[in-house]
């Protein structure tokens, strides 16, 4: 374990975000019971991706069983914090068997352990959005057998599509006290109400400023930022709050803040964390700034 993974906690906040440094299983506690409207997150997939070489971190959990022990936890706190009616959104991917190490191939269905994990918890579960994906781009990125022109030309019996994130929408039972007043035009409820979302921009990021370290199995990869404003301009109304507990380089924060809401996360990694709050800070910034329409 590096310096970098040794366990801190810290907290930065600006006029309408507040993003805390330390392990969300401690620091969930911390938030005041219904008091957020909308979370937006994307949760380690198991061991696909590791972020740090803490041993807090989830994606070093023991296996599946330890994972979804671990990610229960969160999930019902989760629950406690958001207030009657309001919505969790989760993106996820399933999880690819490696035949090295598991001995076959073929997926996980990591989507629907996480649906199992909270309705057990006691939330509803309302849908479930595909995200289309370019499988050329996924085949260039990932190198998958599956996806190359190779493997179909010589044996299309190994061949298989490319891998689609999901949006896993929950809702906590109850009515909003407040309905949510959208400004979401009926052109983009076209669009959006749709049970595949297209035109979501893979490289739509908040570009994480973070060479790579040492122990880190992969790039930093935050969530896109498309994704996050269809969620956010769905199911809140300017200046509720939005929350993630996996916070990474603080993209949901930022859209949220963007967007007229206020934001809440937590991070585990103190490099994420920092970088977060750099983007919280500058966006602060340039919303003080007086713009001038020239005619």
């Amino acid at each position: 374990m590096t310096n970098e993974d040794a366990y801190i906690e810290d907290e930065a906040s600006g006029a309408s975000w507040r993003f805390l440094l330390g392990d969300s299983a401690q620091r969930m506690p911390e938030i005041e019971a219904e008091s957020v409207h909308l979370s937006v997150y994307s949760p380690p997939f198991q061991s696909l991706y590791t972020y740090s070489a803490s041993p807090r971190d989830m994606g070093n959990s023991l296996g599946w069983d330890d994972f979804f022990e671990q990610y229960a936890y969160i999930i019902r706190e989760n629950l406690r914090i958001t207030v009657p009616g309001g919505h969790a959104c989760v993106h996820v991917q399933d999880v690819a068997y490696m035949k090295g190490r598991d001995g076959r191939t073929g997926l996980k269905d990591f989507s629907g352990a996480v649906i199992a994990e909270y309705e057990k918890a006691g939330w509803e579960f309302e849908a479930r959005v595909t995200v289309d994906k370019d499988p050329q781009a996924q085949a260039i990125r990932t190198k998958a057998h599956h996806l190359m022109f190779v493997t179909k030309n010589k044996d299309s019996s190994k061949s298989s599509p490319a891998m689609p994130d999901y949006m896993l929408i929950f809702k906590k039972a109850g009515d909003r006290a407040v309905p949510v007043k959208t400004d979401v035009s009926n052109e983009e409820w076209i669009e959006w109400a749709r049970p595949i979302w297209y035109g979501i921009r893979e490289s739509n990021t908040l570009n994480a400023r973070i060479a790579r370290q040492a122990d880190d199995e992969r790039h930093l990869t935050p969530l896109q930022l498309d994704f996050i404003e269809r969620c956010v301009r769905l199911w809140t109304n300017p200046g509720e709050l939005v929350f993630t507990a996996f916070g990474g380089v603080g993209s949901e924060l930022y859209v949220a803040v963007e967007n007229g809401r206020r934001a809440l996360g937590i991070e585990l990694k103190a490099s994420y964390w920092k970088t977060g709050c750099e983007y919280l800070a500058q966006l602060e910034v340039q919303a003080s700034q007086p713009r001038f329409d020239i005619a």
